[in-house]
């Protein structure tokens, strides 16, 4: 169970928030631990980690998940490829419309097989009760489960700050330390006048420095998922 976490900077952050969302510490981790962050969403906290959900956020808990979402598009994929075993009832309609006539047609084309696949629906399979249900499902799953992905993004993205906690910084997967013989402030403006003319957005608080490029890759999977 997720437990609401206040960040030694002050920001009480959200159950399930892995990384501060004001000065980036790692609030769920060994703090003696060197390896690199885990960066998913800047470890801001999704709406399917909530501690102690209710109903509404069960439903939400089970649509968010994208081994659910799996599973919905492969049972789907089975039920159509049942489908088109044999011609489908609908294409009767107009030629035979009465059903004990297209239940004939079937065990007279088909035999056995025919009369098992018409008894159990199979002839009208893509205008039944559990097909339709299982395509709204897997639209659901996916409406949610970018929903839980995107708002955390924006969140983390919207609300970055140019001051990160050293634990942040030291344990990023590419670092650079080393000294510098300028004196700090001129650097840092220096810098940042080289990155802006890389066509940089820069952020600086004093002597940090936040610049960013190209924001709209971070958003690549999710627009990726709604195309």
């Amino acid at each position: 169970m997720f437990q609401n976490t206040k960040c030694e900077c002050g920001h009480q952050n959200h159950a399930g928030t892995v990384l501060c969302e004001s000065c980036g510490k790692p609030l769920m981790e060994d703090v003696e631990s060197e390896a690199p962050l885990e960066m998913r969403y800047d470890g801001v906290a999704r709406r399917s980690q909530k501690e102690n959900p209710g109903l509404v956020d069960r439903v939400w808990n089970f649509f968010s998940s994208v081994k659910i979402a799996v599973y919905l598009i492969v049972i789907t994929l089975i039920g159509a490829m049942l489908g088109t075993v044999y011609p489908q009832a609908s294409t009767f309609l107009g030629i035979r419309d009465d059903p004990a006539e297209i239940a004939q047609y079937y065990k007279d084309t088909y035999g056995t097989s025919g009369v098992i696949y018409h008894a159990l629906g199979l002839s009208r399979t893509y205008e039944s009760w559990w097909f339709i249900g299982l395509l709204v499902m897997i639209g659901t799953s996916l409406i949610i489960c970018s929903l839980d992905r995107v708002l955390p993004l924006y969140k983390a993205l919207s609300k970055q700050q140019v001051r990160k906690h050293h634990q942040f910084i030291s344990r990023q997967h590419v670092v650079f330390a080393g000294d510098m013989t300028a004196e700090p402030q001129q650097w840092t403006e220096d810098f940042a006048k080289q990155l802006k003319r890389k066509r940089y957005r820069v952020w600086q608080d004093g002597t940090a420095l936040l610049a960013e490029k190209n924001r709209f890759s971070r958003w690549g999977r999710t627009l990726t998922i709604l195309v």
